[in-house]
């Protein structure tokens, strides 16, 4: 059943990167969630209002499901982040799934699973090439950390480095993901500063996240 609801998950991060949304001002460098944990961006980075994109992205899995639990697990999916840059566009995202409103919480033993299942999910929209994984820590949580180069399946001509972020919070698996241009781009990803609740802020990315294997 976790295979199956992972790659749900999957589809809806490819299909909300293509997503439009109405932008917002962008200003505020910090972005709280509600999961007790907050993500920063420069201000020039234009972030999305995804909230009026996510119940139709949950019609649309929906109606792929092929069980009852996959479609929970659709309904449980949030995107409290998407944030885009430049010219060939750059794109940021993070993706929820909260315990709660899944009836689940997943053990640190799922983390591997949970992650490469929403890496995964973007060869739905690129051709991957090179993948490498690793393994670090933010404060209390074990993270997950996956870089690739994708290739554009609808655009051959565009390449762009994928890189997948994702933990277990006490309330929610999160995952951070970026598809970016540039490595500008990928390193304002890399250090964006990670807050949780109690502990002092850290860049998202470890300098040594590929120096551990998960």
């Amino acid at each position: 059943m976790k295979t199956r609801l992972f790659a749900a998950l999957l589809v809806l991060c490819a299909v909300s990167l293509g997503a439009q949304a109405p932008a917002t001002a962008p200003g505020a460098l910090a972005h709280p969630t509600e999961f007790g944990f907050s993500y920063s961006l420069p201000t020039d980075w234009d972030v999305k209002d995804m909230g009026p994109a996510v119940p139709l992205l949950h019609q649309q899995l929906e109606k792929r499901a092929d069980s009852e639990g996959e479609k929970k697990a659709t309904n449980c999916v949030q995107i409290p982040l998407l944030a885009t840059h430049g010219t060939p566009r750059s794109v940021i995202e993070v993706v929820t799934l909260a315990y709660d409103c899944f009836g689940q919480q997943f053990a640190d033993t799922d983390l591997p699973a949970f992650a490469v299942g929403v890496a995964g999910g973007l060869t739905k929209t690129f051709t991957i090439d090179g993948p490498i994984y690793g393994a670090y820590t933010l404060g209390a949580h074990s993270v997950w950390i996956e870089r690739a180069t994708g290739t554009s399946i609808a655009h051959p001509e565009l390449k762009s480095t994928l890189e997948t972020v994702c933990t277990l919070l006490s309330k929610a698996a999160v995952c951070w993901m970026a598809i970016v241009s540039d490595d500008s781009a990928l390193q304002v990803f890399e250090h964006g500063s990670v807050t949780f609740t109690g502990e002092a802020p850290v860049a998202l990315v470890s300098a040594e996240a590929f120096n551990k294997k998960p």
